[in-house]
């Protein structure tokens, strides 16, 4: 795919076609784009239950009147703009303004409290930040008294903030610069044309599960090029329709939504709310589908509250033609042989069951799905691909723009996450760590040239901290981040990632924490699924009032003893793993949380963290306790600081035999 196709070309921010046909910025795009397919929908926005469509001309004017009404405001070529709030489209559009002037847009998780807030703002050196809203704004006012950098303040949603001073409204804003460009029309243009490819694109921080957050820098090259390469790979074209649901701080949705967006010329479409998500991505009916893991495990998990609350025969309906199309869907997705009657056995099923159920998910129109971000249980992926949907696994950093690896079409693996993109190199270290070499490498951490070194070798090695290897496939095999991966004192492997991606394929297990690194056996941690158990538990009449007093309950944990007991049983199965079965566990008395930091904002497990706040808890697994007191600090959702403690019961399981019998002679 080249740049100078049709795909991409367009637009108006005071550009010819033939200066446009250069595109090595997302500005240089965004202009190709509104020349040749002016009226063709760029975006969408959900508001008040109403679908409002932006085609790629209006896009353009916004930008371009956003831009100067940023260099009105002195924002100069090389500054950095925070940008905060749910996706929307206007904070899209801020993106691309800041890149016409030459500056760098930093997206900060909206989730973020407000000291998580402060580093990044501080960090970044940000004079200027435009945000959504009155809850962003007062962590903003807040860190400003404390960051002195920090200056101006722009907000889009008025609402709540009409008594409030020293703001500026994002349609003042654009009033400003309205009138700038009455008086300057090439205000604008003329820094667009002065950008480069290699110019700074965006910065992004990385999830800090092991410290502080890094400033990654990316570079319009890098970017365009990850675009492309994606695209290319699995044939996106213009038009094609994505929900952009996950934070625009995560380096997955800005290359989705936003890179591929000017690309290929996407349609971005922008939920309400995160509350009306499913309801939105039903009514859209994407082509184009991005989950990670955790959102497609609640997924699975609203499907089997809905059958265990089902008639007998719906039941069982379900549970037979669900038992055909894990056998046949995959099959038929990849174009391999199936046999007749299966054929029209699934015919009927996608009937009654398949099609139905993706309609209910909004995945009737995927045409390409991926899923990323952390490893993937096979039983969660191969689920949604006996569904008929073209789900895929891919595998990549922040630092390299995302794209390492994806499966090709008929080569769908739930073991590996695929072969290298185009122009990707992959090598494995003698340690067995992955690294990996493409265009698309990060060019560095912001004021971090240590980190920056260790990270990327003089020759433009990245090193991912994950250990893996190639198949005899040519497929990358990731068995867990290498610092994680261990072994018991016996000598089995010990992979903490496995063990929990297994438990967490029940409904009623949310998150699983595993240990045994230098240890006798493996023991976890579990948290129950608030909203799975709890229907679990009214149908048994059982009354609780919190989740920790759920969480307490005898019935849940016998619940919760019989997943994991089919979890050894699958370990057992594998003579490499059949030593890691767990040993004992505990169900902790409250939900692991970002805001305590125990996950990072993309809700990856902060392992180290949570072994040393829970090391009471840890060590009474493994003293032989039946039962331990634990009290911890908590940050409630209003932002108040408190306390949770409680007695944790502990129990020991059984290791599991299997026997595998001979074959008869």
């Amino acid at each position: 795919m080249s740049r100078t196709s049709g795909r991409c070309a367009g637009g108006s921010i005071g550009m010819t076609a033939a200066s446009a046909s250069k595109a090595d910025t997302f500005p240089k795009l965004l202009a190709g784009l509104a020349e040749t397919r002016p009226t063709a929908p760029a975006y969408r926005e959900k508001e008040y239950g109403i679908w409002q469509t932006y085609d790629w001309a209006h896009v353009a004017r916004q930008v371009n009147r956003l831009a100067a009404g940023l260099a009105g405001l002195g924002f100069r070529r090389g500054e950095r703009l925070i940008v905060v709030g749910d996706n929307r489209p206007r904070l899209y559009w801020a993106m691309a303004a800041v890149q016409s002037l030459g500056g760098v847009p930093v997206p900060v998780y909206q989730d973020s409290v407000t000291e998580e807030l402060a580093y990044v703002v501080e960090h970044a050196g940000a004079r200027v930040a435009i945000a959504e809203n009155q809850e962003q704004i007062d962590k903003l006012l807040e860190i400003r008294k404390t960051v002195p950098s920090l200056q101006t303040l722009i907000y889009d949603d008025a609402r709540g903030l009409r008594y409030y001073e020293g703001l500026l409204s994002y349609d003042e804003l654009l009033e400003r610069g309205a009138q700038s460009l009455q008086e300057q029309p090439t205000l604008v243009a003329d820094e667009v044309a002065k950008g480069s490819g290699g110019d700074d694109a965006i910065m992004l921080y990385t999830s800090g599960t092991t410290g502080r957050p890094k400033g990654a820098v990316l570079s319009h090259d890098n970017l365009i090029w990850a675009a492309e390469a994606g695209a290319a790979f699995d044939g996106l074209k213009a038009g094609d329709e994505l929900l952009s649901y996950l934070p625009m701080a995560w380096v997955g949705d800005h290359l989705f939504s936003y890179a591929q967006g000017y690309v290929c010329g996407l349609v971005v479409n922008c939920p309400e709310s995160a509350a009306t998500v499913m309801t939105d991505l039903r009514e859209i009916g994407p082509t184009y589908y991005f989950a990670p893991p955790r959102v497609l495990e609640n997924l699975i998990t609203q499907v089997m509250i809905r059958m265990e609350d089902a008639s007998v025969v719906k039941r069982k309906l379900f549970q037979y033609f669900m038992a055909l199309a894990r056998q046949v869907g995959p099959a038929l997705i990849d174009g391999r042989p199936v046999g007749l009657p299966d054929r029209l056995l699934y015919r009927l099923g996608d009937l009654l069951v398949y099609g139905p159920l993706k309609n209910t998910l909004g995945m009737s129109r995927v045409r390409v799905a991926y899923t990323a971000g952390e490893a993937v249980g096979p039983e969660i992926f191969n689920f949604f691909r006996a569904l008929g949907v073209n789900m895929k696994q891919l595998y990549g950093q922040t630092e390299a723009s995302v794209f390492v690896t994806i499966h090709p079409n008929g080569e769908v693996y739930s073991d590996t996450v695929g072969k290298p993109v185009s122009k990707v190199e992959l090598k494995i270290a003698e340690s067995g760590e992955v690294l990996y070499r493409s265009p698309g490498v990060f060019k560095e951490y912001f004021k971090n040239p240590q980190a920056t070194s260790d990270t990327k070798t003089a020759d433009g090695w990245v090193h991912t901290g994950d250990a893996g290897y190639l198949d005899d496939r040519g497929h990358l095999r990731i068995i867990d981040r290498a610092r994680d991966v261990g072994k018991l004192n016996d000598g089995t492997l010990f992979a903490p990632k496995f063990i929990e991606n297994k438990l967490k394929f029940f409904p009623h297990i949310n998150e699983a924490v595993a240990f045994g690194h230098g240890r006798d056996f493996v023991t976890v941690f579990v948290n129950i699924d608030m909203i799975a158990v709890g229907d679990w538990a009214e149908r048994r009449n059982i009354a609780y009032a919190s989740y920790q007093e759920l969480a307490a309950h005898p019935a849940v944990h016998d619940l919760v003893q019989g997943c994991i007991e089919r979890v050894n049983h699958d370990l057992a199965q594998d003579p490499r793993m059949a030593g890691a079965q767990i040993r004992r566990f505990l169900i902790l008395h409250k939900a692991l949380e970002a805001d305590d930091g125990e996950l990072t904002r993309t809700n990856k497990v902060r392992r180290g963290f949570i072994a040393e706040r829970y090391k009471t808890l840890v060590d009474a697994l493994y003293s032989g306790a039946k039962d331990v007191h634990i009290k911890v600090d908590v940050t409630f959702e209003d932002g108040r600081k408190g306390t949770i403690e409680g007695n944790v019961e502990i129990r020991d399981l059984a290791p599991q035999h299997v026997v595998r019998l001979k074959k008869a002679s």
